[in-house]
């Protein structure tokens, strides 16, 4: 449907149609959000102990696949498919301690906390069964630090997705960051999912959209490496104040870092201050619409409010004010498509590479 040359001097950006069409936006859906790799919001609060367990969606308002993350009674992690297998009712509506294991309300079918059929009244006579059909579908879950996630179809593994923001903050104790909902909030943006990751994925903006963010930041030092499912920015101090303590041995050892903006494809962001982690996660509503949900977790409460994280509504807020014009201006008769600055813009680079390249 698109292609995007590999050569940055050479490419051109995604057509502007790409971001106001719902055949774009469905593909992305199918093609690209149904073999991703998602966040369990809420597990770390929610499915800490033994027979807890949460249902869920794999994504809000977008793909609502029912679906149930439990720990068993060894503590074992599952994701399931949340649907009986007898007449697809509901399993599980609530978070609850599931101590009997999965009991459908409807009629009684049961099921091991691991997916497997256990048993059903009134099955006498009934040929070929139980059979593989009869367990609930199961999901990968992998936990990252303090995160679960899971995905539908992967299209690539989860320790390749994650591997380029383990090697570089690897040394920071994210399991003791603690989450702070009133820091936390959704935003609704009047534009395209991709046009936001597109201004995420580049600092170009910055000195001229983020004045206050840029009075921190030494612009010409900052840069972008890329992973193979992601990257990250690197922002660098001006004054070399509110800084990382980077091990000896660190790639970035000597240097003063004041944040890492790591980008997961297709839709999540992590922000690493010295403070602790503000997460960003981007979900479609429609081609014009998207939510971007904020979640703060806390490491050092003496460094909130300082540095390159010191005010994160502001610089959202300017974030959002420029895509929602970039959306108006891409369903303009006379936009075609872009080009990439080859310094500022390979991120952005990227990140059009995986999606023509998924759909």
């Amino acid at each position: 449907m698109y292609q995007i040359d590999a050569d940055i001097n050479r490419a051109a950006t995604l057509p502007g149609a790409f971001y106001n069409t719902s055949e774009a936006f469905e593909a992305c859906r199918e093609k690209i959000f149904a073999r991703s790799w998602q966040m369990i919001t809420h597990a770390e609060e929610t499915v800490k102990l033994p027979n807890d367990a949460m249902p869920f969606q794999f994504m809000d308002n977008f793909i609502e696949e029912p679906l149930l993350l439990l720990r068993d009674a060894q503590n074992v992690q599952h994701c399931l498919s949340n649907v009986c297998t007898h007449r697809g009712k509901i399993l599980v509506e609530h978070p609850c301690k599931l101590e009997r294991g999965i009991i459908c309300g409807y009629h009684g079918r049961r099921f091991h906390p691991d997916g497997r059929f256990a048993a059903m009244p009134e099955t006498a006579g009934m040929e070929n069964f139980p059979c593989a059909d009869d367990n609930l579908t199961r999901l990968p879950v992998y936990q990252w630090r303090q995160f679960s996630f899971t995905s539908i179809d992967p299209a690539f593994p989860f320790d390749e997705w994650v591997a380029g923001m383990e090697r570089k903050i690897g040394f920071l104790p994210v399991e003791q960051f603690r989450f702070d909902a009133a820091r936390s909030r959704d935003y609704l943006v009047k534009a395209n999912w991709a046009l936001y990751c597109d201004n995420y994925l580049e600092g170009f903006h910055i000195p001229f959209v983020h004045k206050a963010l840029a009075a921190t930041l030494d612009w010409g030092a900052y840069r972008t490496e890329l992973f193979d499912w992601g990257n990250v920015q690197v922002g660098v101090s001006k004054g070399g104040e509110e800084v990382f303590t980077l091990p000896a041995g660190h790639e970035h050892y000597g240097q003063a870092i004041a944040g890492y903006f790591f980008w997961l494809f297709p839709n999540i962001m992590f922000n690493f201050y010295p403070w602790g982690l503000s997460l960003n996660i981007v979900r479609p509503l429609q081609h014009d619409l998207t939510r971007v949900s904020f979640r703060a977790y806390v490491w050092d409460a003496s460094r909130l409010g300082k540095g390159a994280g010191a005010d994160l509504d502001l610089v959202e807020r300017e974030d959002e004010a420029v895509v929602e014009q970039v959306q108006i201006g891409t369903r303009s008769r006379f936009y075609r498509h872009g080009r990439f600055s080859p310094a500022q813009e390979k991120g952005v680079h990227q990140f059009h590479r995986l999606v023509a390249a998924a759909i």
